[in-house]
């Protein structure tokens, strides 16, 4: 392993991290680059037990020790070392969670593959039930606000949801602030993008899934009664954090479903229902 100690900000060889407060900047780049930012020890050894490979390591002299079994097993791949200051200099934040990387961002997997996949079920042997597979899908339509889509992916994966997918205009799970949320769990649920929305909705349905979304719209059956139908196959769609579903997914949902609430309460936050509907389909 090859360590490069930093001497100023402007040292091009790790412009990957400069300026990721700017979120504009980031969405734009990181996509286009092919390549996102994991942030913190726990989210990077996330990332590389997935399978994903570094571009590159960028961290403070003091993290060197706990992160030496990750070098040994990239030992092409170089680290950065800066001083705490500096690499704030850099990255226009306090890097407090210990080292950061910049990670080659993984192909698309193909819709198809990924729902025959959502069939057979997750692989850790810790999420695997005694009864039948029930296979559960996800859909985040158009959200927005990164935190969010952190929190569903961390539900997700502690709930043993098979899948999760993405509509176009979906914020980038994979950008960092995501990453960060989700604890890295981003790297252990399935997911991608369906380009095709909400006419995707049809390919769900052929592929067997009985599409559920989330929605306080009129003619909505409760999330009790939704689970009483006990699909076997289900997907559940989750809308956008201001408006919800649009029109135009409601008209092809097979149902509309909605946790009933309490004290006034209009609604749950989209992160907040989704740990709420994915632990009542278990």
């Amino acid at each position: 392993m090859t360590f490069h100690y930093l001497e100023t900000a402007d040292d091009p060889r790790v412009s990957d991290y400069t300026q990721l407060t700017d979120v504009h900047l980031r969405k734009l780049r990181e996509p286009a680059e092919g390549m996102y930012i994991a942030e913190s020890s726990r989210v990077l050894r996330r990332a590389l037990a997935a399978g994903h490979q570094p571009r590159s390591f960028f961290l403070a002299e003091k993290w060197l020790d706990d992160l030496d079994d990750v070098f040994r097993d990239f030992p092409d791949v170089p680290a950065y070392i800066g001083t705490a200051e500096l690499l704030e200099k850099i990255t226009g934040f306090h890097l407090h969670r210990g080292a950061m990387a910049a990670m080659h961002r993984p192909a698309p997997v193909p819709l198809g593959e990924l729902l025959a996949g959502a069939h057979r079920g997750r692989s850790d042997p810790s999420l695997m039930e005694t009864a039948p597979h029930r296979s559960r899908i996800a859909v985040l339509e158009d959200l927005t606000d990164h935190t969010n889509i952190g929190a569903v992916f961390r539900s997700a994966a502690a709930i043993g949801v098979d899948a999760v997918l993405v509509t176009p205009q979906c914020a980038d799970p994979l950008y960092r602030r995501s990453i960060r949320v989700s604890m890295g769990t981003v790297f252990q649920v399935p997911w991608t993008r369906i380009d095709a929305w909400p006419a995707g909705i049809e390919q769900l349905k052929e592929a067997g899934y009985f599409v559920a979304g989330m929605s306080l719209g009129e003619g909505a059956i409760t999330l009790d009664e939704l689970v009483a139908q006990d699909h076997r196959n289900l997907v559940l769609v989750f809308g956008t954090e201001g408006d919800g579903l649009k029109p135009e997914t409601d008209q092809l949902l097979d149902a509309r479903v909605t946790i009933p609430m309490m004290n006034g309460v209009d609604s749950l936050n989209v992160a907040a229902s989704s740990a709420v509907a994915f632990y009542a389909t278990r």
